[in-house]
C-alpha cells in the first residue's frame, strides 16, 4: 500500500471534511478552500503549530533551553525546512527534542521514497 493510498483511506473514514456544508456560497467556498495555494498555506500553518508546540514543551520539561531554541531557526524560516522539522517532531518524542537533526546541525532534505523489497518479519503469533 502506497502512503497517498493510506492518506486517502484515512480521509475517507473522517468522512466530509468541508467546514461550510448547508452555507449559500458553499460551492465558492469549497472552490477556495480546496485551492492547491490554499491547501499548501494550511499545511505550512499545521507545521507551525506542530513545531510550536513541541517547542515550547521541550522548554518547558527542560529538554532544551530557552537559547537552544536558536539551533532551531534556520529549518523555521522556510517553508520545506518547517515540513521536515515538523516531520521529525512527529516521529519523535518531547524528551528526545535535542536529538533532533537540527539541533545536531544534520539536517536532510526529504526525499521521496522508493518502495523496496521487503524481508517480512520472521515473529509469529502463537494463540493461547
Amino acid at each position: 500500500m502506497h502512503l497517498d493510498e493510506i492518506v486517502n483511506w484515512i480521509d475517507g473514514i473522517f468522512g466530509d471534511k468541508s467546514p461550510v456544508t448547508g452555507h449559500a456560497h458553499a460551492v465558492t467556498l469549497r472552490g477556495v478552500l480546496g485551492d492547491q495555494g490554499y491547501q499548501r498555506y494550511f499545511q505550512d500553518q499545521v507545521n507551525r503549530q506542530i513545531i510550536r508546540d513541541y517547542l515550547t514543551n521541550a522548554v518547558v520539561l527542560g529538554v532544551i533551553s530557552a537559547g537552544g531554541l536558536a539551533a532551531f531557526a534556520s529549518q523555521m524560516v522556510t517553508e520545506d525546512g518547517r515540513s521536515a522539522l515538523s516531520l521529525y517532531m512527529l516521529m519523535s518524542s518531547v524528551e528526545e527534542a535535542k536529538d533532533l537533526p537540527a539541533i545536531n546541525n544534520e539536517a536532510e532534505v526529504l526525499k521521496p521514497l522508493r518502495p523496496q523489497a521487503v524481508e517480512h518479519s520472521h515473529i509469529k503469533l502463537v494463540p493461547n
